[in-house]
């Protein structure tokens, strides 16, 4: 069972804090300071995890429906995945980017390895489509902007577009992401793009998980703004995902969806995907890797970097978080 608490205990919360209070530069100079990688992915693949969902008000985890609204245990839980091996780095929202940045200033004025040097970082552009807002499927761009990502030196920039046929809202989201497209094309920044098909359920906006519904979303998502060079699809599991793979020659990344609270489904559905065509390059997951149930979070990212980087089985990246499970507790705390 993994203990956040001790992970990052309250005193390094309170040092964030009075960073943010005394030298609201902080975050700024370490991006500016951090040590990027030269290319986007060292071996054509990527294993991200995804961490903006609290600002767009998802915030329930299995029966606690603010699990992720606790910021402690949060960037606990986020700190402890990007320490895993084979995890290439974070997307977030810059609030939690900049809680990261200024963690990093503290560790390394206490003589530690910072935590984002060599890591990809992705900035999360659109969360004003509030969940079960009347407004929800118009979702503007309201967190980072394409320029703001680049002047803060980031690796990419990712963008939600929710396509409801029964919602105009769609459309106001579909114009502002080919701006956006456009706007990382002339900057050369990376754009993930997670088109989604959704229909209205009782429960409110309910994703289509289904081959075909998901290949056609790939080809409008494809086609948007000027020039598809810079683009990435972010796309969930779906039976038969052999035919979304075929739908688009754009790198795919699996995303998780909500918690099972068991890492073996979710490892089961990146090992299909990774079969299912050579475009399929890896994960963009949040929840499935942050709260995998009793498992550690450190060994449910080391299964996904190693099915991604590795070629490993399910069966085998089960097996293989023995080997981490609750090493390095100490490893944040021990600097504060």
């Amino acid at each position: 069972m993994f203990d956040s608490s001790a992970y990052l205990p309250n005193a390094v919360m309170a040092a964030i804090t009075e960073m943010r209070v005394n030298d609201p530069q902080c975050a700024w100079r370490a991006a500016q300071e951090r040590v990027r990688r030269e290319r986007l992915t060292v071996d054509g693949k990527l294993a991200i995890l995804a961490a903006d969902h609290p600002a767009r008000r998802v915030t329930k985890v299995g029966s606690n429906p603010i699990s992720m609204a606790d910021r402690r245990d949060y960037l606990a839980r986020v700190v402890r995945v990007l320490a895993a091996d084979g995890i290439d780095g974070l997307m977030a929202t810059m609030d939690l980017i900049e809680d990261l940045l200024i963690l990093d200033s503290l560790i390394a004025a206490r003589g530690g390895k910072k935590l984002t040097d060599g890591k990809v970082l992705i900035s999360s552009l659109n969360r004003g489509g509030l969940a079960g807002t009347s407004w929800e499927l118009d979702d503007p761009l309201t967190g980072a902007t394409v320029e703001s990502s680049a002047a803060w030196r980031l690796d990419g920039v990712k963008l939600l577009l929710r396509i409801g046929d029964s919602d105009a809202g769609s459309l106001k989201t579909m114009l502002m992401s080919a701006q956006a497209v456009n706007e990382c094309n002339a900057l050369g920044l990376p754009m993930f793009l997670e088109p989604l098909p959704v229909v209205k359920s009782e429960s409110g906006w309910t994703v289509q998980k289904d081959a075909v519904a998901l290949a056609k979303i790939a080809g409008v998502a494809s086609a948007l703004g000027d020039s598809s060079r810079m683009m990435w699809l972010k796309l969930p599991y779906a039976p038969r995902y052999e035919l979304v793979a075929k739908s688009t020659t754009l790198p795919i990344l699996l995303l998780g969806g909500e918690s099972a609270g068991d890492p073996a489904p979710f490892l089961r559905e990146l090992g299909a995907a990774m079969q299912a065509g050579p475009n399929v390059r890896g994960a963009l997951v949040g929840r499935n890797v942050l709260y995998p149930g009793e498992e550690d979070p450190l060994a449910m990212g080391a299964a996904v970097g190693g099915i991604i980087h590795e070629g490993w089985a399910a069966e085998q990246a089960v097996e293989k978080m023995t080997a981490v499970r609750g090493t390095g507790v100490d490893n944040v705390a021990k600097y504060f």
